[in-house]
């Protein structure tokens, strides 16, 4: 599987290169969550814009990566998403648990966000 991995201080960006994020992949994507979190990355950004399909295998590694993220009292946001994949996760409702962008950039905005709002919440 085609992962690219962009290491920044607050957060990790998994740019998805491929069309399908299915069982084939999920096993590579899951083992790529699995050592973020061992290096103590909590904030995510899945970059979802080469991704057209996506199955159970899938959704299961984008929760997988929001479990992982609250474990570690961060945040996960998708973005870019394709028309069949942003059906998908309304119909299944994670739009409710897990937000996402039209941009990369918006999702950067909003894991800053989130960490200003974390540090204000710890300074209280």
């Amino acid at each position: 599987m085609k992962i690219e991995v962009t290491k920044e201080e607050k957060y990790v960006l998994l740019k998805i290169e491929e069309s399908k994020l299915d069982a084939i992949q999920a096993p590579d994507l899951k083992a790529q969550l699995l050592v973020l979190k061992s290096e103590g990355f909590r904030n995510i950004i899945m970059d979802l814009s080469d991704v057209e399909y996506t199955d159970s295998s899938g959704l299961s590694c984008i929760l997988t990566a929001n479990r992982i993220s609250k474990e570690q009292e961060g945040i996960l946001v998708l973005a870019n998403l394709q028309t069949q994949v942003k059906k998908l996760i309304e119909i299944t409702q994670l739009h409710r648990v897990i937000e996402s962008f039209n941009t990369v950039e918006e999702a950067v905005d909003r894991v800053l966000l989130f960490e200003i709002e974390n540090d204000l919440g710890k300074e209280s």
